[in-house]
């Protein structure tokens, strides 16, 4: 298991030793804004407090818009009893789902992205032109290289910013949020526009009725923005992946019987070899819900034990919406009252990527999340991979 890490600023400060080391956590420190180590197992025992030397930094950063969109076609409980055995309360019971959207006909994720994209901008006030970096999250990009740039060409930004793809299913989005982070204090980028957009209808078998019924297709995006030190809206994140968990949560490229040309790790066998293709996603219900129940709560006490805050701190309890059980069993542990719960499941199934941005853009539209408050925030999934970040919004 890993911890991730990245750069951040160090400034020149005379009489300061300093020693770079990995980090997930921002601290406040005699009046700056520090960094300071943390990596530790999941299940270690080690306080955030014992870190090593922390190091200053001169840059923060915040979220200054947000916008989301989903495609036009729906389909509900009821419609997909239709073609498996199964019905509108046996999936709403044990999901918490009741309907979700899904790609058709002449529709793309990378249009779905833009569009989620712009209405970001547009809540930020920014043209495309102020972007200086696009983060595309998904697993489920619509080129094999990655979906990024052409997201770049749909807003038409003429300054050509750098833009690439983070693939981390269901984690993608904060995952992102943190690299933007990392990209604004350490490589002095103004404007991030972090999209977390994926299509897994593409990659459903539509006769198992363990897994149709749990996903839909969306597009979120929010705009990261540099900012001094005193208005810095990360506050502390907590990051972890653990390989073995991949038997419980994959899409492995499928073997063809037909021509034989694939080893079962993915490796050739004869020459030259046939076309491949990615298997439809396999998943252990049962055993995704014990990891995540186990590990989320405790990613976000690491990550507010590491910002200096309480529990009682968060205003809102934002999680990847997979499972209603999975949100409440979180919430629970966590001593937050369902009223302090964004929770859009029912509508919309997991929307791995996108599913925290969605959620936060609807909050926010409708007036429930409003400018300062602070919201835990965490995503976990394929990989296995999971992270929790702390931030206030605005």
């Amino acid at each position: 298991m890993a911890n991730a890490s990245g750069l951040f600023y160090t400034p020149s400060v005379p009489n300061f030793t300093v020693r770079v080391r990995p980090f997930s956590s921002i601290h406040r420190f005699q009046g700056f804004k520090v960094f300071c180590s943390g990596a530790q197992n999941y299940a270690s025992t080690v306080s955030p407090s014992q870190s090593p030397t922390p190091r200053l930094v001169s840059k923060g950063c915040k979220l200054v818009g947000c916008g989301s969109a989903v495609p036009a076609l729906q389909i509900s409980n009821d419609d997909l009893s239709k073609i498996v055995d199964t019905n509108d309360e046996w999936i709403s019971v044990r999901t918490g789902i009741r309907k979700r959207r899904v790609l058709s006909g002449g529709d793309s994720l990378t249009t779905l992205a833009a569009e989620a994209a712009k209405k970001a901008l547009e809540m930020a006030k920014l043209d495309p032109d102020d972007i200086d970096l696009i983060l595309m999250c998904t697993s489920t990009p619509e080129d094999l290289f990655g979906s990024a740039p052409q997201i770049q060409k749909q807003l038409g930004c003429t300054k050509i910013p750098l833009s690439y793809d983070i693939t981390a299913a269901c984690s993608g989005f904060v995952l992102g949020l943190i690299s933007a982070a990392c990209h604004v204090r350490g490589g002095g980028f103004r404007n991030v526009l972090v999209i977390g957009a994926d299509a897994l209808s593409r990659y459903v078998d539509w006769t198992d009725r363990g897994t149709c019924i749990l996903f839909g297709d969306a597009a979120g995006a929010v705009v990261v923005q540099a900012c001094n030190s005193e208005e810095d809206g990360l506050f502390g994140f907590d990051v972890h992946s653990d390989g073995s968990g991949l038997r419980h949560l994959n899409a492995g490229i499928k073997e063809n019987e037909s021509n034989n040309a694939l080893d079962s790790n993915g490796s050739v066998r004869s020459f030259p070899p046939k076309q491949s293709s990615y298997s439809c996603i396999q998943m252990n219900g049962k055993e995704v819900f014990r990891f995540a129940v186990r590990c989320v709560p405790q990613s976000i006490e690491n990550a507010l034990e590491k910002a200096g805050l309480p529990a009682s701190s968060i205003d809102w309890l934002l999680l990847h919406q997979a499972n209603q059980r999975i949100i409440d069993a979180v919430a629970t542990r966590l001593e937050v009252p369902s009223e302090r719960v964004i929770s859009n499941l029912a509508n919309y199934g997991n929307t791995s990527a996108a599913s925290i941005p969605l959620a936060l853009d609807e909050a926010v539209r409708s007036g429930k999340v409003k400018a300062g408050q602070t919201i835990a925030a965490a995503g976990f999934g394929a990989g296995l991979t999971w992270g929790s970040a702390i931030l206030r919004w605005g």
